[in-house]
């Protein structure tokens, strides 16, 4: 696609996220400058440089028409009534290119937004414009419609096109700044677009090498990447030794070493030597794609401080064009000579000085630099939601397996029964495993490999939630899990004395039995070390005054064990995947606001649940699709960062619908008048437009604040 080719990029509005179109275009509710859904790694500023250009020659009239309208006034002079008529044609004739061409877009949206129902911004812009000059022409044309007071000794009306004119220049000037401004809330996902290579190393079948486009890549395809280069997608070492620096991913500035096997990511960058990749995910399927997906739809979502905006938004137009009216009547009726004068202008200044866009744009806008701070920080936000309701957590209920464990087990020890050999029991777990995600079954997958076994044949394949796995091999019912499957499946475990399995279980070790035809078989002990960022991150969070659980289907013994190491006071094993979301569901009725860490396909019930759902990063997509927040690290202390900048960016609204209201409720009396009785000043048309133009960008300013915090 060209720079220009915008056909098949989908824009939508940032303040009504539900419009969405094919191509640049303007919002059919409020009239904004509609902007790409997932912006370009190259930042197109068409749109800017397009209210750029009109500004510009807005200005190159507005300019002239000023002076021609001020200097007289300035100086004292007295024309005479032909001079005047000149003058007052010569200003006709600079505002008519502003008024008639600079500005036609905003009446256009304008009416839009009337005939969709919902009257905008534009409305009380293009209305003010209008009526201002209107008012001009008839004065400069029809001077007798108006009444003998508002004639000066030559028998002219005064007459307000630089107040026109100026109003768009000033207009376009604060579009433009407010586009240069919005711009820089998508920095984020540019950055994170642009980490990603454009072409790949793809190795033939020959061992020849062609250079081709990122997007040609394909799953399974092998690709070469040299020192010094990015690499290209998803996928497993199948050749070399190299240091990668995955800082774009984990944050953590030390390289990691990559050999055969192992898994890379695409995007990082390879150090030292030469790899072999066998790509697994491409396209949309990488974890680059995926992060950006999330990270654009949470900037699209609409967080529940939102709705105040929203109910003050639906009336906010109709009420302004109401007290623009009772302005007009009031000056009308009460106010000084030339009454009608003064009820035009006030009218006019109080359409001009409204802005619903700052209303609308205040919580939208710094939840769009908030997500693109998240990602930056490694803590992806599936809703504004998320991002609103992570500051009001006070219990964090934590998996343990992957979450406070490193999520890679090891099996450590198998213990067979008389008539079975090591080798048989891992041979036939190995079978019943291969096909799950679990970091336990990866674990026994890894052993078999390592000890050169190819794993059983094994059919009629059953998962039994929280429990183990189950099947047949060569005619042999087998059953793989903890003791709670061995119970239901009425299996006799005797031939393990219980102080050994007790042992085991208190050095932290996961146990898992083997069952051939209904009588055990063996058991295999698998070991998970504790992460070594769970004690500080256990210990911070503790210090923010979230109360710590640990919930698991591991056994009780066990799972102390890791409790005991971490400090976590409340513990509760053996849960099956069904009673962690109960689990969770108890705590919310006991008046507990609770965010569930997890990683497993197990947890996602319990992560729904939840009042805020959290992923880790390395978990199954499963897990992630289920949660509300997806730790890039698999790290406990990314909740840190995520709560500090959830508390950052409600701040943040706050100040934001804080100074768009009290925008509004001090400029709108302003406009109309209110201080006139007491100081005799009145707000002028051309100072309203400037301060309009400017409530946005101050909004947009205030939040692009967020894309500074350290967030932990």
């Amino acid at each position: 696609m060209t720079p220009h080719d915008h056909t098949d990029t989908i824009y939508t509005c940032p303040m009504h996220p539900e419009i969405r179109q094919s191509g640049p275009g303007n919002c059919p509710i409020c009239g904004m400058a509609l902007e790409p859904l997932i912006p370009e790694a190259a930042n197109d500023d068409a749109e800017v440089q397009r209210v750029r250009r009109r500004f510009w020659i807005a200005m190159a009239f507005a300019t002239p028409v000023l002076l021609v309208a001020m200097i007289p006034h300035l100086l004292s002079l007295q024309l005479a009534h032909s001079t005047s008529q000149v003058l007052r044609c010569m200003e006709l004739l600079l505002s008519a290119p502003v008024v008639l061409w600079t500005g036609v877009d905003y009446y256009r949206r304008g009416w839009m937004g009337v005939v969709n129902r919902s009257p905008n911004m534009y409305t009380l812009i293009g209305l003010g414009i209008i009526v201002a000059f209107t008012y001009s022409l008839t004065a400069t044309f029809m001077p007798a419609a108006f009444p003998p007071g508002m004639h000066d000794a030559h028998g002219m009306v005064g007459v307000y096109f630089e107040v026109a004119a100026a109003i768009i220049a000033l207009v376009l000037l604060g579009e433009w700044l407010e586009l240069k401004a919005r711009g820089r809330t998508s920095t984020a996902i540019r950055q994170l677009l642009s980490l990603a290579p454009k072409t790949a190393h793809r190795i033939g079948a020959d061992g020849s090498e062609q250079d081709i486009p990122l997007e040609q890549v394909l799953a399974g395809d092998h690709l070469r990447v040299r020192p010094g280069e990015k690499l290209p997608v998803d996928g497993r070492v199948v050749a070399g030794r190299s240091s990668v620096d995955e800082s774009m991913i984990t944050g953590e500035p030390l390289p990691v070493v990559k050999v055969a096997g192992d898994l890379v990511v695409g995007a990082t960058v390879n150090q030292t030597g030469a790899l072999t990749v066998e790509a697994q995910r491409v396209g949309a399927d990488s974890l680059l794609s995926q992060i950006v997906g999330l990270v654009a739809q949470a900037q699209r979502s609409r967080a529940p401080l939102q709705r105040l905006a929203d109910r003050v938004a639906r009336w906010f137009v109709p009420a302004v064009i109401l007290i623009a009216v009772l302005t007009f009547i009031v000056w009308l009726t009460a106010g000084p000579q030339p009454r009608l004068a003064y009820a035009v202008v006030n009218a006019v200044a109080v359409l001009i000085i409204a802005c619903p866009c700052a209303l609308g744009l205040a919580t939208p806008i710094s939840i769009m630099v908030a997500s693109g701070r998240g990602a930056q920080l490694g803590v992806l936000f599936r809703d504004a939601r998320a991002i609103e309701s992570l500051r009001d957590i006070d219990t964090l209920v934590v998996d343990k397996t992957g979450t406070l464990t490193l999520g890679r087990p090891v099996l450590e020890r198998v213990v067979p029964v008389e008539g079975y050999s090591e080798n048989q029991i891992v041979v036939l777990a190995a079978g019943l495993e291969r096909s799950s995600e679990h970091p336990l079954a990866r674990a026994i997958v890894a052993s078999a490999q390592e000890r050169g076994l190819a794993p059983a044949e094994v059919g009629d394949f059953t998962s039994v939630t929280g429990q183990g796995v189950k099947g047949r091999h060569d005619g042999a019912s087998l059953a793989l899990g903890n003791q709670a499957l061995m119970t239901q499946e009425h299996i006799d475990i005797g031939a393990f004395p219980h102080a050994d399995l007790e042992a085991l279980r208190r050095s932290g070790k996961t146990i898992v039995f083997l069952a051939v035809n209904g009588h055990a078989a063996g058991l295999l002990a698998v070991g998970d070390p504790i992460k070594p960022t769970s004690l500080s991150a256990i210990a911070a969070l503790k210090a923010e005054g979230l109360h710590i659980v640990m919930l698991t289907g591991d056994h009780r013994t066990t799972a102390e064990s890791v409790a005991q190491a971490l400090q976590i006071e409340e513990v509760m094993a053996g849960i099956q995947p069904a009673d962690k979301a109960a689990t969770i569901a108890r705590l919310q009725r006991a008046g507990r606001r609770v965010a569930m860490a997890g990683d497993g396909i197990n947890d996602a019930p319990a992560l729904a649940q939840a009042d805020v759902g959290i992923a880790m990063g390395t978990g199954t997509d499963i897990a992630m699709e289920s949660a509300a927040v997806t730790l890039v690290k698999s790290d406990l202390s990314g909740i840190l960062r995520a709560r500090q900048l959830s508390r950052d960016t409600v701040r943040n609204i706050r100040q934001n619908l804080g100074f768009a209201f009290g925008y509004n409720a001090l400029g709108i009396p302003l406009a109309a008048g209110a201080l006139y009785p007491f100081t005799g000043l009145l707000l002028s048309p051309i100072i309203a437009a400037l301060a309009m133009s400017l409530s946005s960008v101050s909004v947009i300013g205030n939040a692009l604040r967020l894309s500074r915090t350290t967030a932990g």
